[in-house]
Order: structure tokens, then C-alpha cells, then sequence
């Protein structure tokens, strides 16, 4: 590695911990710098994903405030995401990835529709506020398990998913769901760290520059998070979710 490629790769990451952390989608920058600089395809995406799990976890750290109350919910989906992301990351590694990455740019593309119809769709699948406690709490399991499946499989867009689909499943204000959704990537990232250390095709001096950016990066994202308005951090993560479609679709 060059040096003004691991300058590349370091700065990279602070931007892609920062957006992982306030909308998601960080990968679409990390995930390409990996394949500019001449990995394949899987080593690049199984890279992504051990660098940017450290991210995740100093974003759950800086939303902890936003978590208050929020530790039975916590404890009774972790399973759940770890199974999800098991799953995805054993699809990634033992099954072609032709098909997934088809439906890659439309999955991320439906997640910013969900995002910015978020009201109308409540007003259509009725307002959380009339489920059951078990009903939230059935439809949590399932919405995790997805989108675990899906972090595990391919890692962009996945915070913009899980975001999309728990926001309307819970009634909570979106500071609160945004910092659920940081400890689920953190989950995701724990879960495949471990799958993909011991199994994939890992460039660990890529790792190495990468992590620490992304910690930096996901702290002060989440910090920044938590000032921003409702309906701007929800636009905010509209307008990316979109731009990371199109350029999935696109690469």
C-alpha cells in the first residue's frame, strides 16, 4: 500500500464512520476505495465490514443517551440480529453474489422510500401506537432478522433499512430509533468480525487504517445526530439513501 493510499483509505473513513452513524450508507465510500485499489470483489466487501464494524460500536457508545429505556428491547433482539447476520454472511461467503447485487440498489432505493413516505405508510399499516406490546415486539424479531440478513450479506445501505422498517414499528421519535439502529449495525459488525476473521478473504492492512477512521468517524457522527431535527436528520437520510442507490446501481 502507498502512502497516499492509506491516506485515502483514513480519510475515507472518517467520512464513511460519520455518515454510518447519522444516516447510513458510509460503505458506498469505503467499499469502492477498497476496489480502486485492486481487491476482488468479496475481499473488498469483507474488508468494508470488519473496517467499519469499530465505527458501529463508537456510534452505539455516543447514542447511549437515546438508549435510555430502551435495554429489555435491546437484550430481546440481539439474538435475533446475531442469527440474521450469521445467515447473510454465510450466504456471502459460500453462495454466488450475481443475484443479491442485482437487487442491491432497489433494496436500498425501497429503504429511502420508506424513510421519506414514513407518515403516509404509518397512516396505512396503522399508527404503533395501537399494537400490543407483543405485536411490537413480534414485528421487531422479524424486521431484525431481515435486515441482520441483509448487513451480514452486504453491508451498505443496511443502517438505512433497518432504520426505514423499525420506524414503522415503533413509536418513538426517530433520535431514539436512529440510536437503536446503531447498536443493531454494532451487532451485525461484532457478528461478522468473527465469521469473516476466521473464514474470508480479509486485507488486514487495510483493516488497520480504515478502523481507527471509522471510530473517529462514528463517534462524532452520532454525536452529531442527536443535534440535528427530526425532519432534517430524516431528509438527510433520504437524499443519501437515494445518491447510494443510484450509485449501486450504477457501479
Amino acid at each position: 500500500m502507498q502512502l497516499w493510499e492509506a491516506f485515502a483509505l483514513f480519510g475515507g473513513g472518517l467520512v464513511a464512520g460519520g455518515i454510518n452513524a447519522i444516516a447510513g450508507g458510509g460503505s458506498l465510500i469505503t467499499f469502492p476505495l477498497l476496489v480502486a485499489m485492486g481487491l476482488p470483489g468479496v475481499a473488498a466487501n469483507v474488508t468494508n465490514a470488519l473496517s467499519v464494524a469499530p465505527g458501529y460500536a463508537s456510534s452505539a457508545v455516543a447514542s447511549r443517551p437515546d438508549l435510555v429505556g430502551q435495554g429489555r428491547r435491546m437484550l430481546a433482539v440481539v439474538p435475533t440480529i446475531v442469527v440474521g447476520a450469521l445467515c447473510g454472511s454465510s450466504l456471502l461467503l459460500f453462495t454466488p453474489r450475481s443475484v443479491f447485487e442485482a437487487v442491491v440498489p432497489f433494496l436500498v432505493l425501497t429503504a429511502a422510500m420508506m424513510m421519506a413516505f414514513q407518515k403516509r405508510l404509518k397512516a396505512l399499516a396503522g399508527s404503533p401506537k395501537d399494537n400490543t406490546p407483543r405485536k411490537t415486539a413480534i414485528q421487531l424479531q422479524v424486521v431484525f432478522f431481515l435486515c441482520g440478513v441483509y448487513g451480514g450479506y452486504f453491508n451498505a445501505g443496511m443502517g438505512v433499512l433497518a432504520l426505514a422498517a423499525v420506524s414503522l414499528v415503533l413509536d418513538e421519535p426517530l433520535r431514539r430509533i436512529s440510536a437503536l439502529r446503531n447498536v443493531f449495525a454494532a451487532v451485525v459488525g461484532i457478528t461478522t468480525v468473527l465469521l469473516y476473521s476466521a473464514f474470508g478473504p480479509v486485507d488486514w492492512l487495510s483493516v488497520a487504517v480504515l478502523a481507527p477512521a471509522t471510530v473517529i468517524g462514528g463517534y462524532t457522527g452520532a454525536r452529531i445526530a442527536r443535534k440535528l431535527p427530526q425532519e432534517v436528520l430524516r431528509w438527510t437520510i433520504v437524499v443519501f439513501a437515494t445518491g447510494v442507490a443510484i450509485a449501486l446501481y450504477l457501479t
